[in-house]
């Protein structure tokens, strides 16, 4: 694992929440959802419901982008991360153990779990420096 994608993986390791935007055709949603980082296959694990706008586009669009980021007025201490991916159902029991493991309180809602394959990611990070970034892409 490269250098900028541990210290990447080790901040998302530190959240819970994304923001997630779609698109089908000429319609844009974003919604926010929970997840859990899968840093072993470089996929985020999130639940949500067949009847959500954000599902209906994902549909007709599996290609999706999103951001994670720490709330915070001080400059110095700004980070987030941006990214792409593709977007679907999630059938597998890993999913299913490492979604739980983390959010243990959703077992009892049996969520359907979707998975988000990461083709690339763009962390700011003024820790290191003011506006320094950080990037992975997904080789073939």
């Amino acid at each position: 694992m490269s250098q900028d994608l541990q210290k990447i993986s080790a901040f998302l390791a530190k959240h819970h929440v994304m923001s997630l935007a779609t698109m089908s055709g000429d319609e844009l949603s974003v919604c926010s959802l929970f997840y859990a980082y899968d840093k072993q296959t470089n996929t985020f694990i999130v639940a949500s419901s067949d009847t959500t706008t954000h599902i209906a586009h994902i549909m007709q669009n599996p290609q999706v982008a999103g951001n994670i980021y720490l709330e915070t007025k001080i400059v110095g201490k700004i980070q987030g991360v941006q990214f792409k991916g593709h977007f679907s159902h999630a059938k597998d029991d890993e999913a299913k153990r490492i979604y739980l493991t983390r959010f243990p309180y959703a077992a009892a809602m049996t969520p359907k779990l979707w998975r988000i394959e990461v083709e690339s990611f763009k962390m700011t990070d003024n820790t290191l420096g003011f506006g320094k970034k950080l990037l992975w892409n997904k080789t073939l």
